[in-house]
This record gives structure tokens, sequence and C-alpha cells, in this order.
């Protein structure tokens, strides 16, 4: 596997970048054709630049200097855009709950694949921990879709990504107190960290406002409930994450790591498509990130005397992200990790819980007078026999 090295690669003129809408509206790939990772990939991406644009507007309001506001401007508009061609890659006939499939594929091999390269263990416990909650989503969410619309959810995760129960999602409920997280020294986490930790937190913000904004379009009651309980705990998910990295870091040096983080993503992708279409797209945008890293980099060197160099301490950046099959590292850590919950910053045995755990009444209240993600399973169990849809 090819490594990152972002120093070594050619970026494109930032006047260049600027799309027209045929440039940027082009054709969404074929969800009868296209391979699970494909549409994996799209889906991060999205998230990941969905982010920067996010993370950019929030820094442009606590900055007092219109020189890095307009440098952020142009860089966040760049962004913008590429977000809207990633995400238009998407077809019209993919259903909510198609797309929602998906997502929560990227969530369980997405993780899974930084957990196995993460080096700072509270981060690799925060990974391994939300894995089992997203890997139960899916389960929930494939019930579903057979309830909804009679088909087996295998056909979007092509059998890659295994769909059976995880820690289940009536325990995923805690109260936020108990989300707190401790975080990595920013001094000492290596280039890899640093990558691991903006992916994660991107992926998972997506998926909470992804089902926020499409959970309400379903008239099935119990499938608008569905995605309100699930959007709570990746609400959680993302508070968890973001606990884990150093908040100490300036708001330059933050902004230009997102944008390694940016080019660093693309890359990955670029590595491992097998669309070569698609591929082409991941490979300039991977230029037009190297462009936004040198530009916020200039400005670190002109207001704060640093180099990014300084902060990541490598010329490259390894391993790369890679969407593959991660069914025996699920399932061993399924075995090892299905009965473990937060408590005081640290993860324990429901055994060992305090008897005063907030989080037990927390669950009791939120989840009175039934809970949907219980019911689409018994549901499913019970439309079991009806025919599917070809």
């Amino acid at each position: 596997m090819a490594q990152f090295k972002p120093f070594d690669v050619k970026g494109r003129d930032i006047d260049k970048q600027t799309m027209n809408w045929n440039d940027m509206i082009t054709k969404p790939y074929d969800k009868n054709e296209v391979d699970a990772y494909t549409r994996t990939r799209v889906i991060l991406m999205n998230g990941i630049e969905n982010n920067s644009v996010l993370t950019s507007h929030a820094m442009d309001r606590l900055i007092d200097n219109n020189e890095i506001k307009e440098q952020l401007s142009v860089i966040r508009r760049v962004d913008s855009q590429q977000q809207q061609t990633v995400n238009w890659l998407n077809p019209p006939d993919q259903s909510v709950v198609e797309t929602t499939i998906a997502y929560e594929q990227v969530a369980v091999d997405l993780t899974a694949n930084l957990a196995k390269n993460e080096q700072d263990e509270q981060l690799r416990k925060a990974l391994d921990f939300a894995l089992l909650e997203d890997f139960d989503h899916l389960f929930r969410y494939g019930c579903l879709m057979e309830v909804l619309e009679r088909k087996d959810p295998v056909t979007i995760t092509q059998g890659k990504t295994e769909i059976k129960p995880g820690r289940p999602t009536v325990f995923h409920h805690r109260h936020p107190a108990d989300e707190m997280r401790g975080h990595f020294d920013k001094d000492r986490a290596n280039a890899k960290t640093w990558m691991n930790y903006f992916t994660i937190v991107s992926a998972e913000q997506q998926t909470e406002l992804f089902y926020k904004s499409h959970g309400f379009m379903y008239p099935d009651n119990m499938a608008r409930k569905l995605y309100s309980e699930i959007a709570d705990v990746e609400e959680q998910h993302v508070t968890q994450y973001e606990l884990t990295g150093d908040p100490r870091g300036s708001f330059l040096e933050l902004m230009t790591l997102l944008q390694l983080n940016e080019a660093y993503n693309y890359y990955s992708c670029a590595e491992t498509e097998t669309d070569e279409r698609i591929r082409n797209i991941w490979q300039r945008f991977c230029e037009d990130e190297i462009t936004h890293v040198l530009m916020c980099n200039a400005l670190l060197n002109k207001y704060e005397d640093r180099d990014i160099r300084d902060i990541i301490r490598t010329d490259t950046i390894e391993p790369l992200i890679v969407f593959e099959s991660n069914k025996d590292y699920v399932n061993r850590i399924l075995e090892e990790q299905v009965d473990l919950q937060p408590y005081n910053m640290n993860y324990f045995n429901l055994n060992d819980l305090p008897d005063n755990w907030p989080s037990f009444a927390y669950r009791d209240r939120i989840n009175a007078g039934g809970v949907p993600s219980e019911q689409v399973v018994e549901r499913a169990e019970r439309e079991a026999e009806l025919p599917r849809a070809a």
C-alpha cells in the first residue's frame, strides 16, 4: 500500500479550482452496479468536506483578522463545491434507507480500520466502544429495510460487512456526563492519530446530521422514531470523539491539520478506488487540498512563526485509510467488549457499574413508552414470511 507523502504531492493553483455547474454536478453512480466500498468512499468524503466547511464557518465567527478570514473564505468555497460534487454522485433512485445502510457500513468498516491502526490508547478505546454500537445500528436499519421495502440489506453491503446484532441500541442511551473522555496530547500525538481523529469526527457528525435531516420524511411512525433514536446516539458518538482531540491547538494549527486530513483521505480513496471516473475525482481533489494546506501553512508561518512540519513531525503519514471487510476484528471486539459501558472517563463491565451510574436513570426516562430499535426487530420477525421485492 502506498504511503501518503503530502509534501511530495503537487497542488493545483487555487484560481483554477472553481468549478462550473457541469463540472460540479456529474453523472451519479449506478446503485445496482456500484461496488459497496465505492459507495462508502463517496459517503465518507462528503462527510470530510462537510466538516471542513462547518468548522471553517465556526472559526470565521471567532477570528478577528481579515486576511485569515479571506483565505478561509476562499478555501471554504472550494471545499463547498467539492462537497456538492461528491454528494451528487449518489443516485436519485437510491432510497433513504438504502443510503442509511451504506452510512452504517461506513461507520463499521471505517471505525474498525481506524481502531486497528491507532496508537493512542484513549482514541482506540473510544473507536472500539462506538464500533459495536454502529454495528448494531446497521442491524436495526437492516430490519427497517426489510419492513419498509421488503429488500435484503445485503444488496447494499454486498456481504462485505456482517449484519447482525451488536451491543443492543436500547443500551446506548447515556447521560451526557458519561460521554466525557480524556484527550490525547497534541505535542506527543503522531500524525496518524490526528488524521484518525478528524476523520471519525467528520464521519459521525455527518451521520447524525443525515438522520436528523431525513428521518422525518417517513410516514411510518416507527421509522420516524427509529431515526430519532439512532440520531440521538450519533450525537453521543460525536461528543465522545471530539473530546478525545486536544483542544489546545490554535485555530490556524487546527485548520491546517484539517486541510491535511482532507488531502490524506482523498489520497487514500484514490489509491483504493475501483471506479476510474470517481478515482479521477479523488486525485484532482487531493491536489486541490494540498494547495489548501499550503495556504493555511503560510498563515501559520506568518502569524505564529510555526510550520505544519513541526506539528506532524513527519514527511509520511501511514497507513492509508482502507475500506475492506473487517469481520474478524468486529467479532473479536464484540466478544470482548459487548458488555462495556463508560463511566468516570473510562470503560467498565456492566456488572461493575455503581448503582448511582447516571445513565441508569437517564435510560429509564428516555426509553419509557417503548424502544423503536427493539420494535423494528419485532416487526421484522413478524413480517419475515412476506415475499421480498425483486
